[in-house]
């Protein structure tokens, strides 16, 4: 069988050292070989449960096969890094079309703004000028994301997303902040607004703009699994707003209601302030290490339908930019050999990646069941654990 390697791994799998064969003290990292071959000195008491493992272990195998063909796949090394560098480069084409648009849209606005004299749109041109600067950012997290795990990162630099994400919504932030001042000045000093057909037309680019880009970084962000190229949709959605309140304000001013302008764009700094919960909250789950508790939900299963699985002890998962790594703990058969209780977590790893959505590696550990008169393993634990 194929080593199981992942990107993200520094270091080659390290050997057991000789003598160390209790099972209940195998880790099994994504660097190590997957030998399925089993020792055949095992005693006679644990025949049957071994003979029916090893049915329900040849179904599994026969039944992956078949899906092998029907939808090929690889869990070696280079396809893993091929996977991740896919992933980085739909985010980097989302960040320069979506760019692109905004750049577009504030150079119309900027043109509207020098004929029209417009506070209003210039504030708006400033929103959609700073939304398409924080590509630059996430762009940056995106490429260095793609960098291989070393000694110093030994999970990689998949987390420079998350600080991109917290540059994100302080620039949110700062909008909300900019977007409420402009509104009260306006409101303490109304202001007349000339050319309010061509400055409501730029107003509905803006937002067109603005909300296309908000789609398009949200669905992809999410495709992806980039909490950051969510909040950088919802922070375009925000400027969407923004254009909005232009909008509604043009139109106050053409039914002559000069406060118009400045009151919507209370209620705009609102409806920002709304975005950016929504967004903080992601980036903030994200540096938390919160998972979908039902992703959870669904490794746990797929471990348990592992043959030689007794039960699930634990089972943990984080976020590494915009992918998962787990951790888990399963009770094997306490007289399993260490190659198979290796084999054991082999599958274990095998099932989680392929029922969990973007989740690139797993570190199992195998606890032994305990019979009535066995000690526990782990009481040299005990006194760490308090």
């Amino acid at each position: 069988m194929k080593a199981h390697e992942h990107p993200h791994s520094p270091a080659p799998a390290h050997a057991h050292p000789k003598g160390h064969a209790s099972a209940h003290d195998h880790d099994h990292d994504h660097d190590h070989d997957g030998g399925h071959s089993h020792d055949q000195d095992h005693s006679h008491s644990h025949d049957h449960d071994h003979g029916h493992a090893h049915g329900k272990g040849r179904w599994s195998r026969w039944k992956h096969q078949v899906t092998h063909m029907v939808k090929p796949h690889s869990h070696e090394t280079a396809d893993k890094v091929d996977s991740a560098m896919e992933s980085s480069a739909e985010g980097m084409r989302a960040l320069w079309l979506s760019l692109a648009i905004l750049g577009a849209t504030a150079v119309f606005q900027t043109v509207v703004v020098l004929i029209s004299g417009s506070v209003a749109l210039l504030g708006d041109t400033i929103h959609n000028f700073a939304d398409a600067m924080t590509a630059l950012p996430l762009g940056v997290a995106f490429v260095l994301g793609r960098r291989v795990a070393n000694r110093t990162f030994t999970y990689g630099y998949g987390r420079a997303e998350d600080l991109a994400g917290i540059v994100i919504v302080l620039t949110i932030a700062a909008s909300a902040a900019l977007a409420a001042y402009e509104a009260i000045d306006r409101l303490m000093d109304p202001r007349d607004i000339s050319h309010l057909g061509i400055v409501s037309i730029a107003a509905v680019v803006g937002f067109i703009g603005n909300e296309w880009v908000a789609r398009y970084r949200i669905r992809v962000g999410r495709k992806i699994g980039s909490a950051a190229l969510v909040a950088d949709g919802l922070h375009a959605r925000t400027d969407g707003f923004t254009s909005l309140a232009v909008l509604l304000g043009a139109g106050g001013a053409a039914l002559g209601w000069r406060l118009a302008d400045p009151i919507v764009g209370l209620l705009i700094t609102a409806a920002i302030l709304l975005v950016l919960k929504d967004a903080a909250r992601e980036v903030f789950r994200r540096l938390m290490d919160s998972v979908d508790p039902a992703l959870v939900d669904k490794g746990e299963a797929a471990v348990r339908e592992v043959a030689g699985v007794r039960d699930v002890k634990e089972l943990r998962m984080r976020w590494i930019g915009h992918k998962l790594r787990a951790e888990a703990t399963v009770e094997v058969d306490g007289g399993l050999s260490v190659r198979e209780s290796h084999a054991v977590s082999v599958d274990v790893e095998h099932a989680l990646i392929h029922a969990v959505p973007r989740l690139t590696a797993a570190l199992v550990h195998t606890d032994p069941a305990l019979g009535p008169d066995m000690d526990d393993p782990h009481l040299a634990l005990a006194h760490h654990m308090t």
